[in-house]
């Protein structure tokens, strides 16, 4: 298994078949009843994640967006029109601002001739198409089993409940028709409960007052990933110095780039605060069926982790914050 799977390991799940056990206990413990534990939503977006991220790594996702005519000898000119797509043909600016820790010249580099290569309306088919293939080769006869299904309805109950205000990705996503197939429920349902997650941890970074650039330098330094694993972000030297300076002065960061206590202190109220904004959907989900969505997961997660598509390294920061 990759070092993404070791990743969500080390957020106390135990190694091999008895992790598939561990990761579907989400209870985490302190819930009353009917109350969900902040720490569940993270422990479900655990899960949810890498069945959402076969877009941007599966070579199924490639060979439809050679398909639409994107370059894919890289991942970016595919990943910035797969996930800006719901939003419609909008610009560099507008893609900067909802995915806030990517250089503005990064994303207008390939948002610029993104629409130009293939429509929004024609890339959303094409994800979908993606996704499809993706799956049948991950899953095999399981795609169709009653098990997903039941999973897929689960998660589409959570995504449904989640509150899309001030969070446009999650309202992009949640806004497109649910295909008729439950395993493709099952990868919009997760795509729409992790971006309304990621809309509030961007939120939970103004609060603390980061900047795209200052949320990236602030979390290679508590070590969530190495730093030369977020220049894939498309910061330059000059510009993520500037950010460290600035955050030096704030107390927050020490000359040799590592966190201080006070850094630390930040970006776990950071995380905390994330957790905090993403409970809703799994609050109205309830307990109960959200420790069922975790155990018919399992062996999905498992699979995709198994697969070897997944990248070896992140800048998520699964199991590390």
């Amino acid at each position: 298994m990759s070092k993404y799977a070791d990743e969500v390991d080390r957020t106390g799940e135990a190694d091999g078949a008895d992790r598939v056990h561990e990761v579907g206990e989400v209870g985490g413990g302190g819930e009353a009843d009917g109350a969900v534990d902040p720490a569940r939503a993270r422990r479900l977006w655990h899960l949810l994640e890498p069945l959402h991220a076969v877009l941007y790594y599966a070579p199924e996702a490639f060979e439809e967006a050679a398909g639409l005519g994107f370059f894919t000898e890289e991942r970016w000119p595919s990943y910035f029109p797969y996930r800006a797509a719901p939003l419609g043909p909008v610009s560099g600016t507008a893609v900067t601002s909802a995915f806030y820790s990517f250089a503005p010249d990064m994303v207008d580099e390939h948002i610029a001739s993104a629409w130009q290569t293939a429509a929004p309306e024609d890339v959303l088919p094409a994800r979908e198409r993606a996704v499809d293939r993706a799956y049948r080769k991950l899953f095999g006869d399981r795609v169709d089993s009653p098990a997903l299904a039941e999973a897929a309805a689960l998660a589409r109950r959570a995504a449904e409940a989640a509150n899309t205000a001030g969070r446009p990705l999650a309202a992009a996503n949640a806004a497109l028709p649910w295909p008729h197939a439950p395993h493709l429920q099952l990868w919009q349902a997760a795509t729409i409960l992790r971006e309304h997650r990621g809309d509030g941890h961007l939120a939970a970074l103004l609060v603390a007052g980061l900047d795209p650039v200052e949320s990236l330098v602030s979390f290679a330094a508590i070590g969530a990933a190495p730093v030369e694993r977020f220049s894939s972000r498309g910061w330059s030297e000059r510009e993520w110095a500037a950010a460290r300076e600035r955050l030096t002065a704030r107390g927050l960061v020490d000359r040799d780039g590592t966190a201080t206590e006070a850094g630390r202190a930040l970006r776990r109220s950071v995380e905390r605060h994330t957790d905090q904004l993403a409970v809703a959907p799994w609050r109205s989900l309830g307990p109960q069926a959200g420790d069922r969505l975790a155990e018919l997961l399992g062996d999905y997660w498992v699979a995709v982790i198994g697969s070897g598509i997944l990248p070896s390294e992140t800048t998520l920061g699964i199991g590390k914050v």
